[in-house]
């Protein structure tokens, strides 16, 4: 059973320590760096991902500061666990939580046109591209 947990003291290690593959490693920022804009950024909420009691992915989401909106950060599964579902069952319970807050009715996030297994996921869950590009990332956006 997938559960997320927020990055804490207890778990912070195993959580930086899970990296995607050689080939995806141009697409995610590292766990790590993730984990400090958290600390410069209060409002980022990071969470491993876990199959039971062991690590197998990380996520980062928040309300941005800049448009006031849900935004999905990042979604990583450890180069170990991929082609588990693991990231489809994290993303529907991280899409369960925000739509709890019945004050927004979008979620955002950024994906490298290169990242077509994410990019699957994404629409396979309702995201669709909104025709903005910031940098290398395009924007896709879940209405519910």
């Amino acid at each position: 059973m997938i559960k997320l947990k927020e990055v804490s003291t207890e778990n912070f290690w195993e959580i930086i320590g899970l990296e995607v593959s050689e080939e995806q490693s141009e697409l995610v920022v590292s766990n790590a760096i993730s984990i400090a804009q958290s600390k410069v950024q209060p409002e980022c909420v990071p969470m491993g991902i876990y199959e039971n009691e062991t690590p197998v992915g990380f996520l980062m989401y928040c309300i941005d500061r800049d448009d006031n909106e849900y935004w999905i950060y990042r979604l990583m599964i450890d180069k170990k666990h991929q082609s588990n579902g693991y990231g489809r069952k994290a993303m529907e319970q991280l899409l369960k939580i925000i739509k709890e807050d019945k004050s927004r009715n979008k979620v955002y996030l950024g994906v490298d046109k290169n990242g077509i297994e994410s990019i699957r996921l994404y629409e396979s869950l309702g995201f669709k591209y909104n025709g903005q590009v910031f940098g290398k990332e395009h924007i896709m956006v879940l209405e519910y």
